[in-house]
């Protein structure tokens, strides 16, 4: 990789900040940003609000002791940064170029930008079945977050789609609300750890049904789930249950089609940040769950966005002072520590 230090021409204007998505970490990162009077712009992408907005109610963000809708969440959110001078483009980045600084961006809509500075806040999208009644009863019984939705289910019947880590305990933490938590897995051994299987097996609100897959989520009269469709993966036969919600957690895919060519990312994809949210590409910085697949909340997203903002500005001041200001010099020069990091 390597970074121009030719000037920019007069008539060329370059963004100190632009920020890739518009989940609670993109917007904090803009409301930050703004406020810095950095003038960010941010591209909304194709999934507007993230994952936040197929939540059906919040109640664990602080701030807010009455529960409030995902979506509505986001769009307080947009109208406070938009507040201080945030703009948002409805549009969708489709490349990332990164060997020469400015970086440069391009849309969907066919719009080139140049940056000093990037937030990547993309996120990740969960795995669907995709199966018949699953998208359109997502929020009324479906969900890929017990944290989120749980406390929905007090005193009722779920079950779990999956077999690894993540399915098994979120249906521990399940047991809390509900009054029975069935896992169906598609194979008769788990994926999951031996201890998450032991506390599963012995916990005694949870059931297995194993050899077994979801073909189908069922509403009833007041739109919201009542019963299931499976199949066995042994013997083909078909049967149903009844149940009051389904939750899904068969893996997140991260958002990562920008930054497979120049960033490093883990085993699954996930980009890979130091603490101060910085990416190996200095001067590119990114929050929420396009790097985080630990928390996974929408208070620590907008923590990770608020760091990322902050140092961003950061960045810029240095590009700023330093010696070589207006010759657009290596940003890797700034801050030695980019350096142990990026070779870590």
């Amino acid at each position: 990789m390597t970074f121009s230090s030719n000037g920019v021409s007069a008539d060329e204007h370059v963004h100190d900040v632009l920020i890739i998505g518009s989940g609670p970490a993109g917007f904090t990162a803009g409301l930050y940003a703004a406020r810095a009077n950095l003038n960010p712009i941010l591209f909304t992408g194709q999934e507007y609000g993230g994952q936040v907005s197929l939540t059906y109610e919040i109640e664990n963000y602080p701030g807010f002791p009455e529960a409030l809708g995902g979506p509505e969440l986001v769009e307080r959110m947009k109208l406070q940064a938009e507040r201080f001078g945030l703009k948002v483009e409805f549009d969708y980045v489709t490349e990332l170029d990164v060997d020469e600084h400015p970086f440069t961006l391009r849309t969907e809509a066919g719009k080139v930008y140049r940056t000093r500075s990037v937030i990547a806040t993309t996120g990740a999208r969960p795995r669907y079945l995709h199966i018949p009644g699953e998208e359109d009863l997502t929020g009324r019984g479906v969900s890929y977050c017990a944290t989120c939705d749980g406390f929905f289910f007090r005193d009722k019947d779920v079950v779990v789609v999956g077999g690894g880590d993540s399915a098994l305990e979120e249906g521990l933490f399940l047991t809390k609300f509900a009054s029975r938590v069935r896992v169906i897995h598609r194979r008769d051994e788990f994926r999951a750890s031996k201890i998450l299987q032991d506390r599963a097996t012995k916990h005694d609100k949870v059931e297995f049904l194993l050899n077994k897959v979801v073909t189908s989520i069922h509403p009833g009269a007041e739109g919201t789930v009542t019963n299931i469709d499976l199949k066995d993966t042994v013997d083909g036969a078909d049967s149903n249950i009844e149940t009051d919600g389904v939750f899904i957690f068969i893996g997140h895919i991260p958002n990562n089609d920008l930054y497979r060519k120049d960033f490093h990312l883990d085993d699954e994809g996930y980009l890979v940040t130091d603490k101060h949210m910085r990416t190996n590409v200095p001067g590119v910085f990114a929050a929420g769950e396009i790097q985080d697949k630990v928390f996974k909340q929408v208070a620590t997203s907008v923590g990770q966005g608020c760091a990322a903002a902050m140092q961003a500005g950061k960045f810029i001041e240095d590009l700023e002072t330093h010696p070589f200001a207006g010759k657009h010099a290596d940003p890797r020069e700034l801050d030695p520590d980019v350096l142990s990091f990026v070779q870590a």
